[in-house]
C-alpha cells in the first residue's frame, strides 16, 4: 500500500497538502496519533485501500519521537512509504495565525492555573518536538511559496514511484531567504548576470537566448562541472546514510536567469543515472535583479 505521511510545522500548510491528496483519490487522515497509525495502516490494508494520506503534528507530544521507529515498521512491512515535511520561517507561521485568527494547536492550558503558552512560545515547542522527524522525507519550504506551487509540489511527490534517492535541484533568489528546505546550497551570484543585458533582463533561465548567452561563458561551465563533481563524489555518502532526498539549491541574487539555468543543466546530467526533481521557488516571484 502507498501511504503519504504529511507532517512538519502547523500553519506550514498540511491542510492544503492532505486536501490535495484527498482529491487524487487517497484516503486520508487528519491529526492521528502515532501510536495508533500501524494499526491503522494494516486495518486499511485488509479493507482493500491502496493509496493512504495520514496528518502527523506535534499536538500529541513526545509520541512524535517514536514515528521513525512506526515508520521503518511500516517500510519492512512492504508498504512504501512517503514523508513530506512542510515547514516554515516564524515571521510568516505569526502572519498566518495572525490572518486567519486561528489558535496554535499546543497553546491549550495543561492545567487551569496556568498561564497559556504565546505563539511564539508554541511554535518554538513545535519545532523542539518536530525536529526528530524533519530529515525523516522530503521537507518544502512554504514561507514564500503561493498554495497553488504547494500542490503542484505535493501531487509530484505522490505520483513518483519509491526510489533510493531522489535528488531534488532547486533554483532560488537569494533576495527572497534562503530556503529551509535546502540540504546543500551553492551560491553562483559570482556569474556575470544576464539581468544587466536589457533584451535578456525579462527572460527566464528557461529561454533560449538567457541560454546561449550563458552556455557561452567558461565560468558558467567550470561552476556547473564543479558542482556536479562534488555531488558525484559525495551523493553515495548519502545513499549510505538511508537518505530518501537531497535537496541541492543553486541561488543567484533574484532566481530568475543564472541558478534557473544551472539547475537544469544539472538535472539534465544527473537525470540519466539518479532519480531526479525540479524546482524553480522565485520564478514566480518577480523578474528582479537576475
Amino acid at each position: 500500500m502507498r501511504v503519504m505521511l504529511i507532517t512538519g510545522i502547523s500553519g506550514s500548510g498540511k491542510s492544503i497538502a492532505l486536501k490535495v491528496l484527498e482529491d487524487d483519490g487517497f484516503f486520508c487522515i487528519d491529526n492521528l496519533p502515532v501510536r495508533f497509525l500501524r494499526d491503522v495502516i494494516g486495518s486499511l490494508e485488509q479493507a482493500g485501500h491502496g493509496r493512504v494520506a495520514v496528518a502527523v503534528d506535534a499536538r500529541n507530544g513526545e509520541s512524535v519521537a517514536e514515528l521513525r521507529e512506526v515508520l521503518r515498521g511500516l517500510s519492512h512491512h512492504g508498504h512504501d512509504v512517503k514523508v513530506l515535511f512542510l515547514d516554515a520561517r516564524t515571521d510568516r507561521l505569526v502572519q498566518r495565525y495572525s490572518e486567519t485568527r486561528r489558535r496554535h494547536p499546543m497553546s491549550v492550558r495543561r492545567d487551569a492555573g496556568d498561564q497559556p503558552p504565546t505563539l511564539l512560545e508554541c511554535i518554538e515547542r513545535e519545532r523542539e518536538l518536530m525536529s526528530a522527524v524533519k530529515d525523516a522525507g522530503m521537507s518544502i519550504d512554504t514561507s514564500d511559496l503561493h498554495p497553488n506551487t504547494l500542490r503542484q509540489w505535493v501531487r509530484e511527490m505522490a505520483g513518483t514511484d519509491r526510489a533510493t534517492l531522489t535528488v531534488l535541484f532547486e533554483s532560488f533568489g537569494f533576495k527572497h531567504g534562503l530556503p529551509l528546505d535546502a540540504d546543500l546550497v551553492f551560491d553562483v551570484r559570482c556569474l556575470p548576470n544576464p539581468f544587466y543585458i536589457p533584451e535578456l533582463r525579462p527572460l527566464t533561465g528557461l529561454d533560449e537566448p538567457v541560454i546561449r548567452y550563458l552556455e557561452q561563458i567558461p565560468a558558467v561551465a567550470r561552476m556547473i562541472e564543479h558542482i556536479a563533481e562534488f555531488l558525484q563524489s559525495w551523493l553515495p555518502h548519502y545513499v549510505l546514510e538511508s537518505r530518501s532526498y537531497l535537496t541541492v539549491a543553486i541561488g543567484c541574487t533574484g532566481g530568475q536567469h543564472r541558478s534557473v539555468y544551472i539547475v537544469e543543466q544539472l538535472a539534465a546530467r544527473f537525470r540519466p543515472s539518479e532519480h531526479v526533481l525540479v524546482r524553480h521557488r522565485s520564478l514566480s516571484a518577480g523578474k528582479s535583479a537576475g
